[in-house]
């Protein structure tokens, strides 16, 4: 009997004589599928067999009896109808008939194939016992090389078939059907299957197999079905976990964490185009507009990859310290689209917070239980990490988040996120106190423009709204509250770090933390400390940023000091001592107790009388005015203060009438801009202000005396001429000129002068009384 009777002849039998002639035909009708060339007569063959042999066979008897030998070439044949559609695709048309027919016939022959496949999976399905992967091998593998094929020719295919996918689109459509229906059969039927801890190699291997195919197809499928594409990752975590004890140490765990993320952001960055979509539509009732019910489906997805991330994290946290990166990175790009980033897309209120509960909630739960995880901590504290402009903001409300965790996580916990590095072989960490005043440190927009936080919890309500310097501090200081006095050292470092840095606000924030240190430990800590601060003010090289800090720290933490310390801090640092008086020039006399309070004002009013006597008698020499700056520093110090005694207050009056005749006033102008054009000034100021603040603390030897290379300007930039050039190059020679000699005829050089050298500055500065005059005079 020829192959096409045979065909012929079987497709006229009944249910009873293909199970008559089971033994007989089948292995025949195997050999021919195997054998034939042609892709219609292989659809046949493979349909009859799965159609009318195949309920004929017991659950042993699938794999080698068809399976086996039939589905290899199933999945060969399968792409080389995709091949071929490729192929010819270029001349498809309208007018082209013949190939129009010929494309269309290959797709039936697709969608006839998945039908068939999916027939064997209903066959498998129907048997009432327990199926294992050894009696199904070849089902699994090539069902899935068809499905990944099939979705990824529906992918591409708008842009295969291009302006004529009107063509074959109902085929195209029906084919994408029965792969949808295929796969749900396919995970239904695995989902049935249950592995004992002690499966064979082949089987674990054939899970995992299965496992690894699927996350390739969500790649494939994530812009094509929101259903299909939530399920396969439901089996793909489902299965993951049912065999985790068999598979976990083999699994692509980076792979699919990773695929997880993108698609989480992926889903997010959808939700705020379609919430923006809204909101440009100007659409007053939101919840009734078909736009909010696309909304609120996208919202639910990025809930599932939300949740399903922190679930897959909590089993298979020990294999993802390759993924601790992107999940990091990914925290920060999720903050970044919600307020009050200024980065955030503009969208309405209430849908900003509906997507924020859906998706920050169960982050903040992974971020919970990453605490623990060292790679996670290695890459949150990294020292060389630099967060793009939009994810400072983000970097420093996570480590705010950290701290507010810490007091509830076991010791090593907090050790890990504390301590910092401590050995050469570990990965280099900040603790976590350097880093929050890191990343606050480099939040310049966000504190210039400002941006408003949530305040703390009080009696079970929000304190209003803070800005982030308040909001970072309050944390900061709760956490200091709850954390272990083993803990402190490196507190302490990180603070003192901060204060020496060249940044202003951040060392504030620093200096706030420090005196609610002071205050919550010991008084003998906080004169400790205060005692620490003036030597470190007193080796200060000259008046740099350094200083101003140390100061701004001291001044403060004098008011928490018992009056007992702080006559014990003037005995140690007597202000008629020249050194001492760079301490109590930065002062606040009203911070001292009376008894402090009168010896420090007797001390420096004397020792003004005396410098300014001096400096009068040696007929104002110009090399004595530092020392004199340095002691009226200290009477400025004490003129801001109250209750001066009499005698101290006539005294002070009398060094006042004798500088009046010296003093000059200008060492401004104000002007009012919009609320865009000044948040666009702050942002062109940020990178200038960074690149001066870096350029300060590369100094070593002298700080203070860093040019400021790039200054932000308030207006457009001046425009030089050639002449201002050349009156600013003979300005320059001048000065430099004038400094050096400032610098021999110092206090300290020996030997004096000679007189002629009066003579000759007395004539300089006539000189340039006279050209000042003439410009002053210019039209």
């Amino acid at each position: 009997m020829s192959q096409v009777t045979l065909l012929e002849e079987v497709s006229q039998w009944n249910q009873e004589t293909c199970q008559q002639e089971l033994k007989t035909v089948l292995p025949k009708l195997v050999a021919m599928h195997h054998d034939t060339d042609s892709w219609e007569e292989h659809t046949n063959i493979l349909q009859i067999i799965t159609s009318r042999f195949l309920p004929h066979l017991s659950l042993p008897e699938l794999e080698t009896g068809c399976f086996s030998t039939v589905l290899p070439k199933v999945v060969k044949v399968f792409a080389s109808l995709l091949e071929e559609i490729s192929k010819q695709i270029g001349g498809l048309s309208s007018q082209n008939t013949e190939l129009h027919v010929f494309l269309r016939n290959i797709l039936k022959l697709m969608v006839q194939t998945l039908e068939s496949l999916s027939g064997c999976v209903r066959r498998v399905c129907s048997f009432e016992e327990s199926v294992s992967f050894d009696a199904i091998r070849s089902l699994p593998s090539c069902i899935l090389s068809v499905l990944k094929d099939t979705f990824q020719h529906c992918k591409d295919s708008e842009v295969m078939y291009s302006g004529r996918l009107s063509l074959v689109g109902d085929l195209l459509q029906s084919l994408f059907k029965e792969a949808y229906s295929l796969q749900k059969g396919l995970m239904e039927l695995l989902d049935k299957i249950n592995l004992e801890d002690t499966a064979s190699e082949e089987e674990v291997s054939d899970i995992i197999t299965v496992i690894h195919s699927l996350l390739d197809i969500c790649s494939i499928i994530s812009r094509l079905d929101i259903a299909l594409h939530a399920n396969t990752w439901k089996f793909i975590i489902k299965q993951s976990v049912k065999y985790q004890s068999l598979v976990e140490d083999r699994l692509r765990h980076t792979d699919i964490a990773l695929s997880l993320c993108e698609d989480l952001y992926t889903s997010v960055q959808n939700c705020l185009e379609l919430a923006q979509q809204i909101q440009q539509a100007g659409l007053q009732e939101v919840v009734h507009c078909p736009e909010y019910k696309l909304f609120q489906k996208a919202t639910k997805m990025c809930r599932f990859f939300a949740n399903t991330l922190f679930h897959y994290t909590k089993e298979f946290k020990a294999f993802l310290a390759k993924s601790c990166c992107r999940f990091h990175q990914l925290y920060l790009q999720i903050h970044s689209k919600f307020p009050p980033s200024v980065c955030a897309p503009s969208v309405p209120s209430a849908l900003s917070e509906e997507l924020r509960v859906a998706v920050l909630v169960p982050m903040d739960a992974m971020l919970t239980q990453l605490l623990s995880f060292r790679p996670f901590a290695e890459s949150v504290l990294e020292p060389v990490h630099q967060c793009s402009t939009e994810l400072c903001l983000p970097q420093c409300l996570l480590l705010v988040n950290v701290l507010g965790k810490l007091s509830s996580q076991p010791e090593e916990v907090l050790r890990l996120w504390s301590d910092g590095s401590q050995f050469s072989e570990e990965n280099p960490r900040w603790s976590v106190f350097e880093a929050v005043l890191q990343s606050f440190r480099r939040c310049m927009l966000e504190r210039a423009v400002p941006v408003w936080l949530p305040g703390v919890m009080l009696r079970g309500q929000a304190q209003g709204r803070v800005s982030l310097h308040q909001h970072v501090c309050a944390h900061m200081c709760a956490c200091v509250a709850a954390l272990p006095a083993q803990h402190f050292a490196p507190l302490e470092r990180s603070l003192l770090a901060t204060v020496l840095q060249a940044e202003t606000q951040t060392a504030v924030l620093a200096t706030d933390v420090w005196c609610f240190l002071a205050r919550y430990g010991t008084a003998e800590l906080c004169f400790h400390h205060v005692l620490l601060i003036a030597h470190l003010i007193r080796s200060c090289p000259g008046e740099g940023y350094q200083l101003f800090h140390l100061a701004l720290l001291l001044r403060r933490l004098l008011f928490l000091m018992t009056p007992k310390h702080q006559v014990e801090f003037v005995e140690h640092f007597p202000p008629a001592q020249e050194e001492n008086l760079c301490v109590w020039r930065h002062t606040l006399l009203r911070c001292l107790c009376t008894e402090a309070h009168m010896r420090v004002e007797k001390e420096v009013l004397s020792g003004a009388s005396v410098v300014l006597q001096e400096w009068q008698n040696n007929s104002y020499r110009m090399g004595d005015i530092p020392k004199l700056n340095r002691i009226l520093g200290c009477v400025l110090m004490l003129m801001g203060g109250s209750n001066l005694q009499p005698e101290c207050v006539i005294t002070s009056v009398k060094i006042i009438s004798q500088l009046w005749s010296r003093m000059s006033s200008n060492q401004t102008v104000s002007h009012q801009e919009s609320e865009e054009a000044r948040l666009e000034r702050l942002k062109e100021w940020r990178s200038i202000i960074e690149k001066h603040i870096e350029q300060m603390e590369r100094e070593t030897s002298s700080p203070v005396h860093t040019p400021l290379t790039e200054e932000p300007c308030l207006k457009r930039a001046r425009q030089e001429t050639e002449v201002e050039k050349e009156y600013e190059r003979y300005l320059q020679t001048a000065e430099s000129a004038l400094k050096a000699l400032q610098a021999i005829v110092g206090p300290d050089h020996n030997p004096s002068p000679p007189q002629w050298i009066r003579t000759r500055l007395e004539v300089l500065q006539t000189l340039i009384t006279q050209i000042n005059t003439t410009a002053i005079e210019q039209p």
